[in-house]
């Protein structure tokens, strides 16, 4: 069985993963002491991560370094190149996803972009979606779903509401072969 891609993710209500300034300071309002949401459970099943340059960006300006010390990390951007730390530029997410799919491992994590998960999208590359909605509306932003012409069916794993107010859903993402029963 290949590796896995999965998008785990934060949006507000409204499908909006961040302000039209890269501003995710809604992220916050869900935030609570000793709550991380499933993430270090999640984080024990990958053992690669790839981004979007302006989501890298975007963690490296909190000043930590870039984490996932344990993992391969892997930044699609269409003009760096190189290494920062023991994260690697790459060009092509979809290029990329084939490959690591066809190497044995763990499950491949993505955490956007939007370009990025829009890429992947459109190739109908991702085996799950995990989506936490924020219980805000950005009312304008960059959204999470561009406009894809392609349908794709998901069949709801699990849902977990949290006293936040943060829902999390889960989605196996069903492909053509077994939409046809084979």
């Amino acid at each position: 069985m290949s590796r896995k891609l999965i998008l785990y993710i934060a949006m507000s209500l409204d499908g909006f993963i961040a302000k039209k300034d890269d501003n995710i300071d809604f992220l916050s309002m869900v935030e609570i002491p000793s709550e991380d949401y499933g993430y270090a459970d999640f984080l024990q099943s990958i053992d690669t991560v790839i981004w979007g340059r302006r989501t890298f960006d975007k963690v490296l300006s909190f000043g930590d370094g870039v984490p996932h010390k344990d993992k391969k990390v892997y930044v699609i951007s269409a003009t760096k190149t190189g290494k920062v730390e023991h994260a690697e530029y790459c060009t092509n997410a979809v290029d990329l996803v084939r490959s690591l799919q066809q190497k044995e491992g763990k499950d491949i994590y993505c955490d956007g972009g939007a370009e990025v998960v829009f890429d992947l999208l459109r190739n109908q590359l991702f085996d799950r979606l995990i989506i936490s909605i924020i219980p805000h509306l950005l009312g304008d932003g960059i959204r999470l779903f561009k406009n894809l012409d392609i349908e794709q069916h998901l069949q709801l794993k699990r849902s977990i509401s949290y006293p936040s107010g943060l829902v999390q859903l889960w989605y196996d993402v069903k492909k053509k072969m077994e939409e046809n029963g084979s």
